[in-house]
């Protein structure tokens, strides 16, 4: 049987999917095991042992190319998450089964319907994706750790961005764009703070998250000795190298953190108050502790008129540098602080 997982969205989106492709393995012997993603996420599921092939999308793309991401024997398409545009292109493809929720108006496009409201937030996304195999009459199981796999070459090569740091190896992450972000002063500070106290700080994100961290912190020419800068520069399999070969990483609810985890790496996540960001449904799934300001939880963030506007300015460099030493020293079971 060829199966299709469908998530073309972010990192952490993916990766929390990947345990329906561990499940499939196990629980259909034989199975032939394909991911359609986006060109950007697609790198990080390179080697992974149940994940046999790999095709990607862009939104942007005319329908037929949507169609032919269906086609070439595929017999079970699993949308584990509701984009209409591409159920449409396997109805049209001809999928034979086509596994999708059945709470949308365009659910009829799926001919396997799982009846479960992700908007109460009752599980992991990871549990809500594995309970997706349900449509094709299988019984998942509970849920192990996501992990990703880097060939030796790779983590050898990660070595030259850690030249001439200290050993303890601290990644921080200041983009995202999933969630609200602390401010980039803050990761400033926080990493001149890690660095003065012994820590090898690299700093990552993309070109774009350069240009607005170093516009941000009015960050102009070298760094304090103990930091490198590497936003910009790494690929995707290169960043994977370099958050496996750190400590802890320090980011806000997003991509890295998720790399972070199922790379064996602990985690200082920074997650805001609202509802959608839940950690009880995005958690990154490994070691580490997960800091939220303890103010209310809102359905969306309304800006500035919010009397909790501050949220997460409440979470201090001392706080954050605090868990970084924490789960530097000790890196234990995820644990939730409210600060």
């Amino acid at each position: 049987m060829n199966v299709l997982i469908v998530r073309p969205d972010g990192i952490g989106d993916v990766i929390l999917s990947l345990p329906v492709a561990s499940q499939l393995r196990n629980l259909l012997p034989g199975v032939r095991i394909g991911f359609l993603t986006s060109p950007i996420v697609a790198p990080i599921l390179e080697r992974h042992p149940d994940v046999d092939y790999i095709r990607t999308i862009r939104w942007t793309d005319a329908p037929s190319i949507l169609r032919a991401a269906f086609s070439d024997g595929v017999d079970a398409a699993i949308f584990l998450k509701p984009f209409r545009q591409l159920m449409w292109s396997a109805f049209l493809a001809r999928v034979p089964l086509r596994v999708a929720t059945g709470f949308r108006w365009y659910s009829p496009l799926a001919n396997r319907r799982v009846y479960e409201h992700r908007s109460e937030f009752m599980k992991h996304e990871s549990e809500y994706n594995v309970e997706m195999l349900k449509g094709l009459g299988l019984n998942p199981g509970p849920v192990n750790r996501p992990t990703l796999v880097l060939s030796s070459e790779e983590r050898s090569a990660a070595a030259q961005y850690w030249t001439n740091l200290p050993n303890r190896r601290v990644v921080v992450h200041p983009g995202g764009r999933s969630a609200r972000r602390w401010k980039a002063e803050h990761f400033r500070d926080l990493a001149v703070e890690l660095a003065r106290t012994g820590y090898g700080v690299v700093l990552t994100g993309s070109e774009t998250e350069r240009a607005e961290f170093e516009r941000d912190t009015l960050l102009q020419g070298s760094l304090p000795p103990g930091i490198h800068n590497l936003m910009g520069r790494l690929s995707v399999r290169e960043l994977m190298a370099v958050i496996a070969d750190a400590r802890v990483v320090v980011s806000g609810a997003t991509g890295p953190a998720h790399l972070a985890a199922a790379l064996g790496t602990a985690t200082v996540s920074l997650f805001d108050p609202r509802r959608n960001n839940l950690p009880v449904r995005w958690k990154p799934l490994g070691t580490g502790v997960l800091l939220r300001p303890d103010v209310p939880t809102c359905e969306k963030c309304i800006g500035e008129v919010c009397p909790f506007w501050d949220c997460l300015d409440r979470l201090t460099v001392d706080h954050v540098t605090a868990a970084v030493d924490h789960v530097a020293k000790t890196p234990a079971a995820l644990r939730i602080l409210h600060i």
